[in-house]
């Protein structure tokens, strides 16, 4: 699929790491932190023996976070100076989309921001009748809790403010920043010259 950018886009990975909800609500699913780094080194891997030199991985599930920075170290290192490999987050573009995710919880999840962009996107899956908000309990915690010790229904922040206008505004403005940083990825070069870091099997 080629996108808003001009870029050619692989499917999204339906899968991925959720293991920090924990089995506490039925319906979760998870890959294994090792599973999804593998799976997604392989797909580097395939991608570079196919002529691609730029990879850009967008993320949208803090969840992710750990174990995608940890793919792109190890694919930077491993296709040096062949693929060049980063690592973007849709809730992190800019200074002001970061803020209005986590207006209402810094530990968030499924709250007002989220919400905004699902009753965009994909209204039919929302039962805002069900609606539930549940505070953020981490402020001043020293260690990394899951979900399901910090929250009574799976709800971090205040997803009975979503809207769907907001969503809308909310996803465009998610886009234009990233096909802003897209087009700047599009010609990015290392800062310093490849004499300066090459091995000799470079």
């Amino acid at each position: 699929m080629r996108s808003r950018s001009g870029v050619l886009v692989l499917p999204p990975l339906a899968y991925t790491v959720s293991s920090g909800h924990t089995r506490k609500w039925p319906g979760t699913f998870s890959l294994r932190h090792e599973t999804f780094i593998h799976t997604v080194c392989e797909i580097a891997s395939w991608l570079r023996s196919g002529g691609w030199s730029r990879l850009l991985f967008v993320n949208s599930h803090f969840g992710n976070d750990a174990s995608l920075r940890v793919a792109v170290e190890k694919i930077r290192i491993e296709h040096l100076g062949h693929l060049q490999v980063g690592l973007k987050h849709t809730f992190l573009l800019t200074p002001a989309i970061r803020d209005y995710f986590v207006s209402d919880a810094d530990d968030l999840h499924a709250n007002r921001a989220e919400t905004d962009l699902m009753l965009h996107l994909a209204p039919d899956t929302v039962g805002m009748d069900l609606v539930e908000d549940d505070p953020d309990r981490t402020a001043g915690t020293v260690f990394s809790h899951p979900v399901s010790q910090t929250s009574l229904n799976g709800v971090t922040g205040a997803p009975s403010l979503g809207e769907a206008a907001r969503g809308a505004s909310l996803f465009e403005e998610m886009v234009t920043a990233l096909v802003s940083v897209i087009e700047t990825a599009k010609t990015e070069e290392p800062p310093l010259a490849k004499e300066y870091w090459a091995s000799p099997t470079s």
